[in-house]
């Protein structure tokens, strides 16, 4: 057998998605100068690192499992048609085998990346039941499952921060939260504007979305991150871990051309049902904002303005 349909069921490009594992890392303060020198960069670097893969090979042991659940549905979708276990590329006995070697390896690197208060271990634990539990059922059931996928992306953060040793604070558990429904709603509604009246016969729960319900939830959402956001860079937390002479406020307008544009990219069917596609490279205006983006952050950490 190519190992080729194998990668592309595992659809390492979706690994962009654990970027969130280092949230912690950066918005805790977790790599600015002062504390890097006070602990050790390499000290707090390497166990995030190390979640990160953990949840890299996690999420592919979740593709596997879900493809081989949603084989004959998958048929019957104009684009999901083309994925290896769908298209007969890759047989549902290898990767069911390759799911529990990638799950077991998820654990190995988890338990290697310690984790405090919580362990690491755990809360990948949590997210993998969550996301089974979120393939055999969860995804059926309205708003729950949009839920659902926000939740793993908050896992995802509170594993990073295990990994460094601090709490999540309430800034970055709301901002996560927010942004996580935001992408999941959209992600809904251009499967609806993808599939159309035929929705139903790939997954029935769409027919109980709507358009106009969609649109309001999204447009609320984004205004949820945006409030929450800019409360943070305002914020005295932001302060202590920043300094008190931090410019992070500069950064909220990036963060509302990246909402509004990721709603046109959406709303105009031009690829914003996949954040991973977007963000790596579908859409040359969302990256170069994320670019300067991550530019102004790491001017705060680092520089001296």
């Amino acid at each position: 057998m190519s190992p080729i349909p194998l990668l592309r069921a595992m659809r390492p490009h979706q690994w962009v998605k654990n970027v969130f594992v280092l949230a912690a890392l950066v918005f805790a303060g977790g790599i600015a100068a002062d504390t890097a020198a006070d602990t050790g960069a390499d000290v707090r670097v390497w166990p995030v690192l190390i979640t990160v893969a953990a949840f890299c090979f996690g999420s592919s042991a979740i593709y596997l499992f879900n493809d081989v659940l949603d084989v004959e549905s998958d048929r019957k979708h104009p684009s999901k048609c083309r994925r290896p276990i769908a298209a007969g590329q890759l047989s549902i006995p290898a990767a069911i085998v390759a799911a529990v070697v990638l799950a077991v390896s998820s654990f190995a690197l988890a338990i290697r990346a310690g984790g405090e208060p919580v362990p690491v271990v755990w809360v990948l634990g949590a997210y993998l039941a969550l996301n089974l539990a979120y393939s055999v059922k969860l995804k059926h059931v309205v708003l729950v499952d949009v839920f659902c996928i926000a939740a793993g992306f908050l896992f995802r953060v509170q594993a990073g921060a295990s990994a460094i040793h601090v709490p999540v604070s309430h800034w970055l558990f709301l901002c996560t939260l927010f942004l996580a429904l935001f992408l999941a709603l959209c992600k809904r509604r251009a499967e609806i504007d993808l599939l159309g009246e035929d929705r139903g016969e790939h997954r029935a729960i769409l027919t109980q979305y709507n358009l106009g319900f969609l649109d309001q939830m999204v447009t609320l959402v984004a205004a949820c991150t945006i409030v929450a956001y800019t409360m943070y860079t305002v914020s005295d937390e932001t302060a202590a871990n920043f300094g008190a002479d931090h410019h992070l406020t500069l950064t909220v307008p990036f963060v509302l051309f990246g909402l509004a544009r990721y709603m046109l990219l959406v709303q105009t069917q031009r690829g914003g049902g996949s954040p991973t596609r977007v963000l790596l490279g579908g859409d040359l205006q969302f990256v170069t904002n994320a670019v300067l983006y991550l530019v102004v952050v790491l001017l705060d950490l680092y520089g001296s303005w």
